[in-house]
């Protein structure tokens, strides 16, 4: 199939045909992919040229898999040039920002560290790099403020006390959580983090902002400090 065109495949072979006739939810991994990015390599059409971007994908093979490249490691796939890594790179933003705005719809009030997983989950367990999150709080617990604190390795060394609090007195929080992720995907908290948060818990107890949760996300799992007894 790879030497054939698009216009040589069967109409019900082709992805925007298929599209057309039998609705987007019709379609596989790679036929979507193949529709967005239009034109394949030589000697190559679309369709199988998804194909292979989907079984490259690293660490994880399929859609999951192609949210943790870069624009660098898209371009280095035969056939995959600037502008259709640029394509490649917005599928799985836009992705992430569904799905992030329809649970911030959903649960404009948090009241479980399952609800605060579930908010960041998307956008962080695919990061390479540790992030720390905070996410400030009004009395009613409703979040009116969430920022990137740090990006690279989080521990008490690289972050202060003074950095997470002047961003909650911004927007006069009363309660905060801070997240990070473990890129390794598995989210058991460090000597580092629980220290860290310690640091932080006796910081605010000091000026009245209460931290009441350190979330650690991993691939599709999360731990809290809290209910751990951790904090």
């Amino acid at each position: 199939m790879s030497n054939k065109t698009m216009k040589e495949l069967p109409p019900d072979s082709r992805p925007y045909e298929k599209c057309l006739r039998f609705g987007a939810e019709a379609l596989s991994d790679a036929e979507l992919l193949a529709v967005i990015i239009r034109t394949g390599s030589r000697g190559e059409n679309s369709l199988e040229l998804s194909k292979r971007v989907l079984s490259a994908s690293y660490p994880k093979e399929g859609l999951v898999g192609l949210m943790h490249l870069s624009l660098d490691d898209l371009i280095s796939i035969k056939g995959i040039g600037r502008v259709k890594g640029v394509q490649l790179l917005c599928v799985g933003e836009l992705s992430r920002r569904i799905w992030k705005r329809r649970l911030y719809e959903k649960s404009l009030s948090f009241h479980s560290p399952q609800d605060i997983a579930d908010y960041f989950m998307e956008d962080m367990r695919h990061s390479e790099q540790e992030e720390l999150m905070l996410m400030c709080f009004n009395t009613k617990q409703v979040l009116v403020r969430e920022a990137l604190l740090s990006r690279g390795t989080v521990n008490a060394s690289m972050i202060t006390p003074r950095e997470v609090f002047l961003e909650a007195l911004k927007c006069r929080a009363v309660n905060i959580i801070l997240l990070h992720n473990h890129p390794s995907g598995n989210p058991s908290p460090s000597g580092d983090d629980i220290r860290f948060t310690e640091n932080i818990k006796k910081a605010g107890e000091m000026i009245g902002i209460r931290l009441i949760d350190h979330i650690i996300i991993g691939d599709n799992s999360y731990i809290s400090l809290k209910e751990r007894g951790l904090l």
